[in-house]
């Protein structure tokens, strides 16, 4: 039976998994040897089936969850996570982002968690966003405010500024729909409905920040073709490319290839598509090759459970 927490974590695991070996590398390279299954090596020297700090972090996330919603709950998790190798595939960590690494420095120092995450322009990576998907299910049955209040807070444990906020948000936002029944297309417009109704009443985001997010906010995203689309560390295109390929792509497997051929921060823009990509086409549809070779698979089912039974479905 189709689950949507194993479908959103196993989904965003496998994609992390598969874009792990060519991270950073070009578009151009990938279009000439294009990634079409789990790879072994390359970037980051790990065997195939090995996720990187994407997945890592959505899991500290979900066992936090799975206990009971508490931001210095989470904060440890990440402390242990950084400092000793907690939820790594082999027990060491082998990537993580400058920003990240910092907010976790600072909460391992005292820092409040809500005031951990930078909160200038230059800090919007999509740190946050890589890993806040399974927040979905606590926040589901929630009205808006709380559920925008609930993203900010734990966007910030690394990521603080209203850019990266607002990109988790919209990204829930849109996974609820999905969540919901919906297909992509609708899913999407749908939810930036809401998200535009939100901000004004909210006055959340000013005229700028707005500009920067038209491309999303307007729905023309809908209409823009692959050139358009980027697997840049840059929240904001992670975002777009993966609204994107939920709606041009029809499977599991295509939406996430084509985020990895992508290039450059491959692991997370394949992270971010294939949690959303999952929810909506089911964990049974990711390929059983790419699932029977992913690393602590039995860990990751065991706390896909325990999740499971915390909110029922």
């Amino acid at each position: 039976m189709t689950t949507p927490i194993k479908s959103a974590l196993l989904g965003l695991a496998v994609g992390d998994a598969l874009g792990v070996p060519v991270e950073f590398q070009s578009r151009d390279t990938l279009a000439k040897h294009p990634v079409t299954s789990m790879r072994a090596y390359g970037s980051h020297n790990q065997a195939a089936g090995t996720w990187s700090d994407d997945s890592s972090l959505t899991f500290c996330l979900a066992e936090t969850l799975a206990k009971g919603y508490e931001l210095q709950d989470l904060a440890n998790r990440f402390i242990n996570w950084r400092d000793h190798a907690y939820w790594t595939p082999h027990g060491h960590v082998f990537d993580i982002g400058n920003t990240t690494n910092t907010a976790i420095y600072l909460l391992s120092q005292g820092t409040p968690p809500t005031q951990a995450g930078e909160d200038t322009e230059d800090s919007n990576g999509n740190g946050s966003l890589m890993r806040i998907l399974p927040l979905l299910f606590y926040i589901k049955d929630l009205d808006i405010h709380a559920r925008y209040q609930h993203v900010r807070d734990v966007s910030s444990l690394t990521h603080r500024h209203i850019r990266s906020i607002a990109c988790c948000f919209i990204y829930l936002e849109i996974a609820l729909h999905i969540l919901k029944g919906e297909q992509p297309a609708a899913a999407y417009l749908n939810a930036i409905t809401d998200v535009n109704k939100y901000f004004s009443e909210q006055a959340l985001m000013d005229q700028q920040e707005l500009e920067i997010l038209a491309p999303i906010l307007s729905g023309s995203l809908i209409d823009k073709t692959i050139d358009d689309i980027h697997g840049t560390g840059y929240v904001v295109r992670t975002l777009e490319a993966a609204i994107w390929l939920l709606i041009h792509t029809n499977s599991y497997a295509e939406a996430v290839l084509t985020a990895v051929n992508l290039g450059n921060d491959t692991d997370t823009t394949a992270a971010v598509t294939g949690g959303i990509a999952g929810l909506h086409y089911g964990w049974e549809e990711i390929p059983a090759e790419w699932l029977n070779i992913l690393a602590g698979k039995e860990r990751i089912e065991n706390l896909i459970t325990n999740l499971q039974v915390k909110f029922n479905m």
